[in-house]
């Protein structure tokens, strides 16, 4: 089956109101909170340390939620894009270059997709790289999901703190985190297929729940509800400087990455799990999707934005299926930014890192199991090659070299 085209509907499900595509039930409202571990910390910390607005940023991704659910109809996950936010977190650049990075993004991906570039660069994919892809995305999430919990992730290295909302850190010698991650991880194992009690809801209910009795209550003091409007362009038109950085040094390294996982690999695992009404995830649709997601960033002040193979995952195995996973958490985005402002972090900080963790484990471990279907050697290799270029250098690295070796091992003169 080719990604780059859409599926058709089996007998009988043509003509249905477009309607029924949409349920809103504890399982969609489960797998809604799924993709919550790949959004926040990278969002909080281009906040914190970037200076991005609260409202921009998260007015941002509720209206694409709502847009990717409207438009894709089956759970469709939003996520920062990861080398960009990365990098921006470590090295502390300005907002007006991260806000550049989302127009070039925009451009790029607009290009590719209303041209059917995309499409053929699709064809030339093979599927063991794409497995590659999903399984390297998958380790990465595992890894950061027990570093968040473990308390050393770049984030929490910079917060100085494992925990750094709430005000107890540890139970004698025991790190709170490892407790508050433990537990919630036994938790998820043992309702993780529960559909009267979903394990995304328990996991972060508790966390939130911790949040209130243990947090240091940042940001909840001074909070006020009213009616709070986003700025447009709220740093100002980006300079000549700001756009030739961001283009060097932020968009040519995401752009491979992009192509590979939001792209390719959130394609080939959505018509995975929606055989029949995964049929409008196409090459096409996810990049103008993503191009006019990052246009609406530029002007709101917000993070660049994609759609992500690890967070559909992680929305499919805590129990999203339907469009209405995304009219859910994208509504709960939507009115903390319109009614908080920039007074919503208050509410954002009472979520542990450690439950932001145990979502990205579960995750991360969902998406690595796409591997199952390769049968060869040559097929296996690929993907290992990928993840440990991935684990040396980085994804969009791995991804090329993979293309590379996959074409090479189809010669009969090459065994592995």
């Amino acid at each position: 089956m080719n990604m780059h085209q859409p599926i058709l509907e089996e007998s009988g499900a043509a003509g249905a109101p477009w309607w029924r595509a949409y349920r809103f039930n504890r399982m969609e409202l489960a797998g809604s909170l799924g993709d919550l571990g790949t959004i926040l910390p990278l969002a909080v910390g281009m906040i914190l340390i970037n200076g991005l607005s609260p409202l921009g940023l998260f007015l941002g991704v509720g209206l694409y939620y709502v847009f990717a659910g409207l438009y894709f109809r089956v759970t469709s996950p939003v996520e920062p894009m990861k080398v960009i936010g990365a990098y921006a977190v470590a090295t502390g650049i300005t907002a007006g270059q991260i806000q550049a990075s989302s127009l070039w993004i925009f451009l790029f991906l607009l290009v590719i997709g209303a041209t059917g570039i995309i499409t053929l660069i699709g064809r030339y994919i093979p599927r063991p790289v794409i497995r590659g892809v999903q399984l390297s995305t998958g380790v990465l999430l595992v890894t950061q999901g027990v570093r968040l919990i473990l308390g050393t992730s770049g984030f929490q290295a910079l917060r100085q703190a494992a925990e750094p909302y709430l005000a107890v850190q540890a139970l004698g010698p025991i790190p709170l985190g490892w407790v508050v991650g433990g537990i919630l991880g036994v938790l998820t194992l043992i309702l993780l297929d529960n559909r009267r009690l979903p394990a995304a809801i328990v996991v972060v209910g508790a966390g939130i729940l911790t949040g209130l009795f243990l947090g240091t209550g940042e940001g909840l003091g001074g909070m006020r509800f009213g009616i709070y409007l986003p700025d447009l362009l709220p740093y100002g038109m980006p300079s000549s400087g700001d756009f030739t950085f961001a283009l060097l040094v932020l968009v040519l390294p995401q752009i491979p990455m992009t192509l590979g996982n939001a792209v390719m690999a959130n394609a080939d695992l959505s018509h995975q799990y929606f055989p029949r009404e995964g049929r409008r995830v196409t090459y096409k649709a996810l990049c103008i999707s993503m191009a006019l997601a990052n246009l609406m960033s530029f002007f709101l002040g917000g993070m660049p934005m994609c759609h992500g193979a690890g967070g559909l995952a992680s929305r499919y195995r805590f129990g999203a299926r339907t469009g209405g996973s995304n009219l859910i958490i994208g509504a709960v985005f939507i009115a903390l930014a319109l009614f908080l402002g920039e007074h919503l972090m208050g509410v954002i900080h009472l979520l542990p890192m450690s439950a932001l963790g145990v979502l990205l484990i579960f995750a991360g471990a969902q998406l690595g199991l796409t591997l199952l279907d390769m049968k060869t050697r040559k097929e296996m290799f690929v993907p290992l090659l990928v993840v440990g270029i991935t684990l040396a250098a980085n994804l969009a690295v791995g991804f090329l070299v993979g293309i590379a070796v996959a074409y090479a091992l189809k010669s009969e003169r090459l065994n592995v």
